[in-house]
């Protein structure tokens, strides 16, 4: 049976328990070995490859995944669709905490990462990057949400930090200039990988909190996030379903 979407699952989404029939497959790649097991079972009729972008006990900080290897793999697994869950900080007032936006575009601002296939030999992979998520991909993502009842805003721009620190006051302030609505660490080079490679890709990012000096924000705790990420997953389980049928 062939895999119908796979999915990423970003801070505080280690596992989709709903799974059933999981099997934990390990997967070597050409780019070293991905961030753990892929998860792969069944939702329903459709089959389902999970990944943790940080580990399962959450070991890998944003600048240290090994971004190549998660794709290739899943690429490698079978998948040719794959939903990126990034926990992310709200800038712009329509993203606060506990809301899921799907993205449409956005602004790269990490630097030191592996962010091609490209090895210098051959020809240099120059993707199209205009729309950075898969349009009609984002489109089916948006139609299943209406589906379930899932309450996602569309659009917004992702602004991608380095990190693992969060960003000062005045760098969010600089990244509402650029247009930036959304504040993540591993949406880059996470999208442009996909693309080089080929997979449909998409961003389905959950709140967790104000970026700083945005909102209400005060100082952002770990169990604050973790509560938040929680809260907004609810309806994932029947989201990622619909999306994998359509």
């Amino acid at each position: 049976m062939d895999i119908a979407l796979a999915v990423i699952g970003g801070t505080g989404v280690y596992r989709l328990a709903t799974l059933e029939d999981e099997e934990a497959r390990h997967i070597d790649t050409p780019y070293g070995a991905p961030s753990g097991p892929l998860r792969i079972g069944r939702l329903g009729e459709v089959r389902i490859a999970f990944l943790a972008r940080h580990g399962e006990g959450h070991a890998l900080p944003p600048h240290k995944v090994n971004y190549r290897a998660n794709l290739f793999a899943l690429r490698q697994a079978g998948a040719r669709r794959v939903l990126a869950l990034n926990t992310v900080g709200g800038i712009t007032d329509a993203y606060g905490p506990r809301v899921l936006a799907c993205p449409d575009q956005l602004v790269d601002y990490t630097w030191g990462r592996e962010s091609t296939f490209w090895d210098g030999e051959g020809e240099a992979l120059h993707v199209d990057f205009g729309h950075p998520y898969s349009p009609m991909f984002r489109h089916k993502l948006l139609a299943a949400a209406r589906v379930t009842g899932v309450r996602v805003v569309d659009g917004g721009c992702y602004g991608a930090t380095q990190g693992p620190r969060l960003e000062t006051n005045a760098e969010i302030a600089r990244m509402r200039r650029d247009g930036c609505d959304l504040v993540g660490m591993t949406g880059m080079p996470e999208a442009a990988l996909a693309r080089e490679l080929g997979l449909e890709y998409a961003c389905l990012a959950i709140v967790a909190n104000w970026a700083a000096g945005c909102g209400d924000a005060q100082e952002i705790t770990l169990a604050e996030v973790l509560d938040n990420v929680a809260a907004a997953s609810a309806g994932l389980p029947e989201l990622v379903g619909e999306l994998a049928r359509g």
